[in-house]
């Protein structure tokens, strides 16, 4: 499966975080998948595809020109997509998800994993997106959707593929889950 994650190229110091990040890395690279993301060689997102790479999968990067031309990109990857801008960065890798998950990551990460959110609602976008609650970062974006269903500006149902989850352990289960549930159709 191609899965695409979105997360910073900033750097952090928070130690569980990056060890958070180093167990994602490895069981994307060992369980075959193929991961999708910004294209950085900085930060979190360069950490990321490099351990994906050194766990034996495969890396596609999507990178808009303007972060080509001050050469952001890693030059390791399988495959570099450059796009025009960030908006057709944006399309095109939701365009090679098979399933997405956001990472905590800063203002960038909320705007991508906010469309995906909004086509999995709209029912335009039928895989998992998964928001990857770690130590709670991401429970006021929950909070928020709640608020949402609780106005009636919004429903469960079309919430129903957008998942909080708090351990790789229940990510792996969803794609999974996805994954085999593909297959067979």
């Amino acid at each position: 499966m191609n899965i695409t994650v979105y997360l910073g190229a900033s750097r952090i110091k928070d130690r569980e975080m990056l060890e958070a990040l180093v167990r994602l890395g490895y069981w994307i690279g060992e369980s075959g998948h193929t991961l999708v993301y910004g294209g950085s060689s900085s930060g979190l997102m360069g950490l990321l595809a490099g351990l994906v790479i050194d766990s034996g999968g495969k890396v596609i990067g999507v990178e808009p020109e303007s972060f080509v031309a001050m050469e952001y990109q890693r030059d390791d990857l399988d495959e570099l997509i450059v796009t025009k801008n960030i908006s057709e960065r944006r399309s095109k890798m939701i365009e090679l998800g098979d399933a997405f998950i956001a990472f905590p990551g800063g203002t960038g990460t909320l705007e991508e994993i906010s469309e995906v959110i909004s086509l999995v609602s709209l029912n335009e976008l039928h895989k998992p997106c998964i928001i990857y609650n770690y130590e709670g970062f991401y429970e006021g974006l929950r909070d928020l959707l709640n608020k949402m269903i609780e106005k009636n500006l919004c429903t469960e149902e079309k919430l129903y593929n957008v998942c909080f989850l708090d351990t790789l352990e229940d990510i792996k289960n969803i794609i999974d889950e996805y994954n085999e549930k593909r297959t067979m159709d």
